[in-house]
Parts: structure tokens; C-alpha cells; sequence
């Protein structure tokens, strides 16, 4: 995971690999850290496998901060249950060009 953080832009959390129930529980950790008035956002799009557990970990830490949290990369079944969450608005897709896994 990496973690830029800049004094007015916002925090940015990248993660690649597999996204589990630890990937997502550490995810949740730079959330909590995070200040609060500080807009966040959370790049998957080098993430190669998502587990739904953790998609739902996520989902929990979302729905306690989503007004300033986005997350980026979620493939088409995630973003599915995110909607079923109504986390929906959160997420923007993964676009074809941002990965070749698309």
C-alpha cells in the first residue's frame, strides 16, 4: 500500500495485488488516520484479484466517511455491491486503459 499525502490536495491510498480482508482492514486503518477534513481517495485500479469480504470491510469504513472518500478501479461485480451497499456513488469504474486485467 502507499499513502501520498500533500497539505491542500488529497490523501491518496494505492493498493495493488489481491485486495483480502487484511489488504482492506489496512485500507480501513489510513482511512481512520487520515484528517477528516482532508478528502480522500482510494486507487484499485492495480489491484488483480477482490475478495467480497473485503470489498465489504470496505464498504463498512465508506459508509462512516463517504462524504469526502472516492474510490477508483473497482471492477463491474464490486461496483455491483456497492450499489446494493448504497455506496454506488463513491466509486468510479475501472476504465479499460487503466489496467490490462480490465
Amino acid at each position: 500500500m502507499q499513502t501520498e499525502s500533500y497539505e491542500y490536495e488529497p490523501v491518496e491510498i494505492r493498493m495493488d495485488g489481491i485486495f483480502d480482508v487484511t489488504a482492506a482492514q489496512t485500507v480501513v486503518r489510513a482511512l481512520d488516520i487520515a484528517p477528516a477534513e482532508r478528502d480522500v481517495r482510494i486507487d484499485l485500479s492495480h489491484v488483480r484479484e477482490f475478495h467480497d469480504f473485503a470489498v465489504a470491510v470496505l464498504a463498512q469504513a465508506l459508509a462512516k466517511r463517504r462524504e469526502n472518500v472516492s474510490v477508483r478501479g473497482l471492477r463491474q461485480h464490486q461496483l455491483r455491491l456497492l450499489n446494493y451497499l448504497g455506496l454506488g456513488q463513491t466509486a468510479e469504474p475501472l476504465e479499460t486503459s487503466d489496467s490490462a486485467m480490465a
